[in-house]
Order: C-alpha cells, then structure tokens, then sequence
C-alpha cells in the first residue's frame, strides 16, 4: 500500500490535487487487476470442481452454478473492495507535510 503512495507522489511531482487523483486510479487500476487474476482462478477452480463432481455425483451442478458463482465473486469484490478502501485511506493527503 505504500508504494502506491510512493509512487504517485514521483508522479505529482508535490501538487495535492494531482497526487489524490492519481492515487485514486492506481488503486483502482490495481484492484481491477487482482480482481480480474483472482477472480479468472476461482472460476477455473469452479470449473474443474463442476467436472469432477458431474463425473463423481448423479447430480445437475449447474441449476446451482450461478449461486455458487454469485457467491464467490461477490466475496472476492468484498475483500479486494476492503484492501483498496484501506490503501485509499491510507494514502489519501489533505495537506502537504512541509519540512518546517
């Protein structure tokens, strides 16, 4: 989370509005990224566990599918959501700190 700090107060250059601004689209551009890496694993893992238990069970896994999937991306939004409102917190200035 620093490191987002960090690297858009390179990019601002010490302009607060620019900083703020660009803190808030690499959180954002970070948290899409995880979401997306994150969330293309769970599906596979669903995949692979809805193979496995069509071929094991009698049983139609997929009049449940999209429960199982609502559920899931909804609790990988909640966290990744959680991690980028911590990191905006965090690095978030009203004022800059001068040297005084």
């Amino acid at each position: 989370m620093d490191r987002i700090g960090i690297a858009a107060s390179k990019i601002a250059k010490g302009n607060i509005i620019v900083y703020n601004i660009t803190v808030i689209a690499l959180i954002f551009a970070f948290a899409l990224f995880v979401f997306l890496i994150a969330g293309a694993a769970i599906m596979l893992g669903l995949i692979i566990v809805g193979y496995i238990i069509s071929g094991v069970l009698f049983y139609d896994f997929s009049k449940d599918w999209i429960g199982v999937v609502s559920i899931c991306m909804g609790s990988l939004t909640v966290v990744v959501g959680f991690f980028a409102v911590m990191a905006l917190i965090r690095n978030l200035k009203f004022k800059i700190s001068g040297n005084d």
